[in-house]
């Protein structure tokens, strides 16, 4: 068994690999050819603390991957110095069941995120879009930044965060960095980051809109990976009722993404909205843009299939370049 913490799962996972492996994981979800079980949850009250268990089989055209990633929550862990959540993905070899890898599952969660943006961002944003706005500074809003700059040539990009020195910060590491541009710029409101957006990504835990649908550029795109609870909200209503509203999973978005269930419950939209899952469109079975004034949003909410693809990757690229640690098993 081969053993890759963190700093292997970056280097193992190129964003351009993992943006292509992304969309043969959503093309295999639409097209039943992945297996996703409800994910399971498990409390220990003892410690104000649950363990989620999200298992996932994929058929793709690059072979199968079957995996299942565990992660757990404990507020109190605070308390003594350690972080909240902790997450590890273990791969089993498809045809035999057997354990072939373990993986830190922080990393390879913040990729596989923002990878699934790109994968949309290629799919749905104009070709020739330039301009990015990020909400959010943290983890996750960093690989969106990468996974978009991936695919489009940003020139300039917008940072919103309500904690200005993680802006601050934010910037001072990610600038210039690969296909990032050395134009990142503190936006001072929300207004001001998605006035001349051409591409938004939303990375945020807020429960209410991050900005308002006034303020949109004819022809954004959004990619909305923040909330993922019903009672959580990036997205204006008014945004999602006039946009082509792409998803990652159909079952899962209905279920959790509050940008979606909010106007759902208010009667702004139907669930007939939707217009598509990100792996009917990479299939081709459904259209993506049809003019360059349409707004598109893409709202993913994460689905295993992403952590499956992703390990099986990282695994592959990790045996070739030598990294990680053989354990016997």
């Amino acid at each position: 068994m081969i053993v890759l913490q963190a700093d292997d799962v970056r280097k193992a996972l190129p964003m351009d690999e993992t943006i292509r492996a992304m969309k043969r994981a959503f093309a295999s979800l639409s097209d039943g050819r992945a297996q996703v079980p409800l994910r399971a949850k498990l409390e220990v009250p003892a410690h104000e603390g649950e363990s989620l268990f999200m298992p996932a089989f994929v058929d793709d055209a690059e072979g199968e991957a079957l995996a299942v990633k565990v992660v757990s929550v404990f507020p109190r862990n605070v308390q003594q110095g350690l972080p909240t959540l902790h997450a590890a993905v273990l791969v089993l070899e498809a045809s035999t069941g057997r354990p072939i890898a373990l993986l830190e599952g922080g990393a390879l969660t913040a990729i596989r995120t923002g990878a699934a943006s790109g994968a949309a961002t290629d799919l749905l944003a104009r070709p020739d879009s330039q301009v990015a706005a990020i909400f959010g500074a943290g983890v996750q809003a960093r690989t969106q930044l990468e996974a978009i700059c991936t695919v489009r040539p940003i020139q300039t990009v917008w940072i919103y965060d309500l904690v200005p020195a993680m802006v601050d910060d934010f910037i001072a590491e990610m600038a210039g960095r690969g296909s990032i541009p050395a134009d990142l710029r503190a936006a001072t409101s929300s207004q001001q980051a998605v006035a001349d957006a051409d591409v938004i990504c939303t990375a945020t835990t807020s429960f209410k809109s991050v900005f308002a649908d006034a303020d949109l550029k004819p022809g954004v795109h959004i990619n909305g990976v923040g909330s993922y609870t019903p009672e959580m909200q990036e997205v204006p209503a008014e945004t999602v009722a006039r946009a082509l509203v792409v998803i990652d999973a159909r079952e899962a978005a209905l279920a959790e993404a509050g940008d979606l269930i909010q106007p759902i419950q208010q009667g702004i939209i139907s669930k007939k909205h939707i217009h598509a899952e990100l792996g009917e469109i990479v299939s081709g079975r459904k259209h993506g843009r049809t003019h360059s004034e349409q707004v598109t949003f893409f709202k993913s909410v994460g689905v295993a299939v992403q952590d499956a693809a992703a390990a099986h990757l990282a695994m592959q690229n990790a045996q070739a370049q030598g990294l990680g640690q053989q354990v016997n098993w």
